[in-house]
């Protein structure tokens, strides 16, 4: 039940800053959001809040924000068409009723002879003493269908008449704002335990190591190796691996008195670069500071974007194969052995999830953020819209592959974990 709850928690926490960051900037450039969902598929639970719907679904394999205009949702009314219109205090049409039902008191019936919902807002047609009338529509009306109420979505309301920068930028805040959640774990990492000094403190001495034959004990503070000075355990671990087999000079500090002793790396058997290792483990002490934490959530937020971005490399280029990739079983597993370290390890464990989310949404694949940016640069560059249909088709093939790659990768991490 833990796994569950942390699994739930995390996956909330990535998908709904993602979209987020999608919502702000929507709401930023006047687009109307139509739903806000965590989840996909069949819908548990649904809060409506002033234009917007604010779902959470079944399936926990992403969310999405629907804008209007990107699925063709804007009402169509044709000529012959009977509706029935209610109008506000000022005279316009603030509810329109397709397929009515239902009767309501003051309702005027009209049989449409011209309608535009989009840009100039009026219904034309014959009320019921054969009268042409025309009624000018609000911009914020309603329209019923079969039960269902739908709200108005005017032209500049859409998200395809917004300029080609206000529609890149609402696309790219999805994925920019996992890595602002990163940084800000990374930050309340280094606020709540601590961040790690770094210092070049010899933890543990491991037992028939090059550094136990040479003399270093535990505490020893390491201050040079051959004549250069030595200012993080990243420094001396750096110094180390690439001088297996060398002998070299460690100046050491131990209780205020300073040291000697020649150590030569062996070469790490473990690994298959032969990289020299002495024998020797380190724990880094954590010490707080409030300023110091936010830098060492952008370094943690930084390194990790390397490290991904490092990995997706060694994929592309086949160093290895797609069976080394996991899902949201994979990740659901990891995430059961990461919780049994602490809240902390989840937190980080948290914070590269949601840095490797934002790195997998920028790459430009179709149906990806990535691949809808792709096509923003291109009508940028050619100074008109590629067509819809094709961009929409594009998009769909892409959605079809992903859908095939999340198949096998979670057949895999089945296949991986359970059998």
């Amino acid at each position: 039940m833990e796994t569950v709850i942390a699994f739930i928690i995390i996956f909330g926490a990535l998908v709904f800053f993602h979209e987020l960051g999608h919502f702000i900037f929507a709401k930023r450039a006047g687009i109307l959001v139509r739903e806000f969902a965590i989840g996909m598929g069949p819908k548990i639970l649904g809060i409506t809040k002033g234009e917007t719907i604010y779902t959470l679904r079944l399936l926990p394999i992403g969310g999405y924000v629907r804008m209007a205009g990107e699925d063709l949702d804007t009402i169509q009314i044709q000529p012959g068409h009977r509706v029935g219109i209610l109008l506000n205090k000022d005279g316009l049409a603030e509810k329109v009723i397709l397929n009515q039902k239902t009767m309501y008191p003051e309702i005027l019936l009209l049989e449409v002879e011209e309608a535009d919902l989009e840009k100039d807002l009026y219904i034309k047609g014959y009320d019921e003493e054969e009268k042409f009338v025309r009624i000018n529509v609000a911009r914020d009306a309603v329209i019923e269908e079969s039960g269902k109420n739908t709200i108005l979505a005017p032209h500049d309301r859409q998200f395809g008449s917004k300029s080609v920068g206000h529609r890149f930028l609402t696309i790219l805040a999805g994925p920019m704002f996992n890595f602002i959640l990163a940084f800000l774990i990374f930050s309340a990492l280094g606020l709540m335990q601590g961040i790690p000094t770094n210092e070049p403190v010899v933890t543990e001495v491991t037992e028939d190591s090059p550094a136990s034959e040479a003399g270093l004990q535990n505490g020893d503070l390491v201050k040079e190796i051959d004549g250069k000075a030595i200012n993080s355990w990243d420094e001396l671990v750096s110094t180390v691996q690439v001088n297996a087999n060398n002998p070299l000079a460690f100046e050491v500090e131990r209780a205020g008195e300073p040291l000697e002793f020649t150590i030569t790396p062996e070469v790490s058997e473990e690994s298959p670069e032969k990289v020299g290792v002495i024998g020797v483990l380190y724990r880094s002490p954590l010490e707080k500071d409030f300023l110091g934490s936010f830098v060492y959530g952008a370094e943690q937020t930084v390194f990790w974007f390397k490290e991904i971005f490092r990995l997706l490399g060694m994929l592309v280029t086949g160093q290895f194969t797609i069976d080394a990739l996991s899902g949201p079983v994979g990740i659901y597993k990891t995430t059961e052995e990461v919780a049994k370290y602490g809240i902390f390890t989840l937190m980080s464990w948290a914070g590269m999830l949601s840095i490797n989310l934002g790195i997998m949404n920028l790459l430009p694949l179709p149906a990806l953020d990535g691949g809808r940016l792709m096509f923003f640069v291109v009508e940028a560059i050619r100074g008109k819209p590629v067509d819809r249909q094709k961009e929409g088709m594009v998009h769909f093939v892409g959605i079809m592959l992903l859908m095939l790659l999340m198949i096998v990768v979670t057949w895999n991490d089945i296949q991986r974990f359970f059998f």
